[in-house]
């Protein structure tokens, strides 16, 4: 079971990164801490969130699967991910943009974003 970050540790680690002085170990923590939160928010096994190199979890009421790749695949990077999650990019303009790869009937976020850290 990963361990879990707490509120104080999640928000310093986003507050470094908004001030554009997080460490690689602080972009991981608030990658992980904002993950945490969508687990949180929206239990389940049918989608699959991946930002790589820092976590994957799987989200969302639904169909679980259990071998190979999942069908509901959602992937980006650590800075798209945070801005995702703070409500600084909306889900449909990183979609469009192409820093978001959805795949999946049930790949979409859109009202589960932004999260309240």
């Amino acid at each position: 079971m990963p361990r879990t970050i707490s509120t104080g540790d999640g928000r310093d680690a986003l507050a470094a990164v908004a001030a554009g002085s997080a460490a690689r170990a602080e972009l991981a923590t608030a990658v992980r801490y904002l993950l945490q939160l969508l687990v949180e928010k929206a239990p389940g096994n049918s989608v699959e969130v991946r930002v790589p190199p820092f976590g994957a979890v799987q989200v969302v009421e639904g169909p679980r699967h259990t071998r190979g790749t999942p069908p509901n695949v959602i992937e980006t990077d650590a800075a798209t991910w945070i801005a995702l999650a703070t409500g600084r990019t909306a889900w449909a303009d990183a979609v469009t943009a192409g820093t978001v790869h959805a795949s999946g009937v049930r790949a979409n976020l859109d009202g589960l974003l932004p999260l309240r850290p």
